[in-house]
């Protein structure tokens, strides 16, 4: 009893350094902007004005719908081309299979930063820019998959090909395979893509600054930009409270799926 008594005391103090920034941004929103900094933990008055001030000063609840919506497609849009790709590259056998899985490879080692001026250049003779559709776009078949796909390739290698044989004796064919057995028994992985692939997105900060222009179509990272005074200085509180909205959502998303993300990618690594 003692043993846990110490390790559960061990483990709450390796927290601090993890829990201490999220503690200061929340209760740091809710003080007047002479108190920001401060040595005091609590605020000696506290104020739920800045809260307001954030929907007064930008359209944060549009923002916030942008950044909901484009990260929700996507994740989908993501998952289901992860998916197939991953499952051809690991149950299909067709020529130059292997150097074209490394050719995609290649994408992760290729910085966003690269490719965001000859994208502008496209997105804006196709009538694209100051939308969604580049944000939505890039990601589900650019680079940003890339690691999606790998996840779901090592997944779908780990099953038995037992499951395949039974299979098509009962009749199945590929297509009838994939959706019947393999992609039900990808659940894990198709956890941990959903998630670092929402807060990717939901995190996406140089490519709406780039493709956006107006408050209305603007996501949340580039909205946290703009709460500043009238000299051009931050209001420290009322960007706080604005970050508070956009973290705290998520990351109680992530604590509630952390299992199913750990487990997602600890199949990953069983057989390649």
């Amino acid at each position: 009893m003692s043993r846990k008594v110490w390790l559960y005391g061990l483990l709450c103090l390796l927290c601090v350094p993890f829990v201490f920034p999220t503690w200061w941004m929340v209760t740091s929103s809710m003080k007047p902007i002479s108190e920001i900094f401060s040595e005091s933990l609590l605020p000696r008055e506290w104020t739920f004005s800045t809260y307001e001030t954030v929907f007064r000063m930008q359209p944060f609840g549009q923002q916030y719908w942008n950044s909901l919506y484009i990260a929700v497609v996507v994740t989908v849009g993501t998952m289901a081309v992860a998916a197939l790709a991953g499952y051809a590259f690991a149950r299909i056998r067709f020529p130059g299979q292997n150097v074209l899985f490394v050719v995609v490879l290649t994408g992760l080692l290729i910085p966003s930063e690269v490719t965001i001026v000859p994208l502008f250049q496209m997105f804006q003779s196709l009538g694209m820019t100051n939308t969604h559709w580049p944000l939505i776009i890039v990601p589900i078949f650019g680079a940003p998959c890339v690691l999606a796909i790998f996840i779901m390739r090592q997944f779908f290698i780990a099953l038995p090909p037992e499951l395949e044989e039974a299979a098509r004796m009962d009749g199945l064919g590929r297509a009838g395979i994939f959706y019947r057995i393999a992609l039900p028994l990808s659940r894990p992985a198709l956890g941990a893509v959903a998630i670092f692939t929402f807060l990717h997105s939901w995190n996406l900060y140089l490519e709406p600054i780039v493709y956006l222009s107006t408050p209305d179509m603007f996501t949340l990272p580039q909205a946290l930009t703009q709460f500043v005074d009238i000299y051009g200085g931050p209001m420290w509180n009322v960007q706080l409270a604005a970050a508070t909205m956009t973290a705290v959502p998520i990351l109680i998303v992530f604590v509630v799926a952390q299992r199913q993300f750990i487990e997602g990618l600890a199949h990953t690594g069983v057989k390649g």
